[in-house]
C-alpha cells in the first residue's frame, strides 16, 4: 500500500480461517479473504475502506495453506520443489455501503531445491504464516524461482495492480467523496 502511495492502518483479523471443501481454489481465497473482512469492517467508521486478502498455493487443484509447523513447512516445500505451482490471492474490499471481491493468479516454477537447501530456507527464515511455506521476496525466492508468469506482488500476498484499479472503482461508486 505504501509503494502504492496510499495512507493505511494494519490490523489483524483474528479468525480461524475455514476453508469449504465444495469451492474452487479460487472461491476459496475469496471466501476467506471476506472472512477477514467481515471480521474488521464491524469495528470500522463510515469513512473506512477495508481491504483484506488471503492468499494460498494449488498444485493439481489440491490446497496448500499455511504450514502447521517446522516439519510441515519442510514437506510442502518439497513437494513443491521441481515443479510448477499457481499462487492464488484472494481480495475483498468494503466499506459500509459496499462490497467488492476479486482473485489473481500467478503461476510459479520452483527449481529443484535440495534437501540441504529446503531445511536451510526454512531453518533461516522459518515461513510459518506463509501459503506454501515460503515467501518469494526471501533467500528461496533469489536463489529458488525459476520463473513466474503473472503479477510478482500476488505472490507476495497483494496483487497491488489489481488492487489499484478495483479501489479506483470502489472509490467511483462510494457514497464517500
Amino acid at each position: 500500500m505504501a509503494l502504492m502511495d496510499i495512507p493505511f492502518e494494519c490490523r489483524v483479523a483474528d479468525i480461524v480461517e475455514v476453508m469449504c471443501d465444495d469451492l474452487r481454489p479460487e472461491e476459496v481465497a475469496i471466501d476467506i479473504s471476506v472472512q477477514k473482512n467481515d471480521y474488521l469492517v464491524a469495528d470500522c467508521n463510515e469513512e473506512d475502506i477495508v481491504i483484506t486478502a488471503d492468499t494460498i498455493v494449488v498444485v493439481d487443484e489440491w490446497i496448500i495453506g499455511k504450514p502447521a509447523d517446522i516439519e510441515d513447512a519442510v514437506a510442502m516445500i518439497k513437494f513443491l520443489r521441481g515443479r510448477k505451482h499457481t499462487v492464488i490471492t484472494g481480495v475483498c474490499i468494503s466499506d459500509k455501503w459496499q462490497r467488492r471481491t476479486f482473485f489473481s493468479k500467478t503461476s510459479v516454477w520452483l527449481r529443484d531445491l535440495d534437501d540441504d537447501e529446503v531445511n536451510y530456507y526454512v531453518d533461516r527464515y522459518k515461513p510459518m504464516d506463509k501459503a506454501g511455506a515460503y515467501g518469494i521476496q526471501e533467500w528461496i525466492g533469489v536463489v529458488g524461482i525459476e520463473k513466474i508468469e503473472g503479477p510478482y506482488f500476488n505472490v507476495m500476498g497483494l496483487p497491488t495492480q489489481q488492487l489499484y484499479k478495483e479501489l479506483v472503482t470502489f472509490f467511483n461508486n462510494s457514497q464517500i467523496r
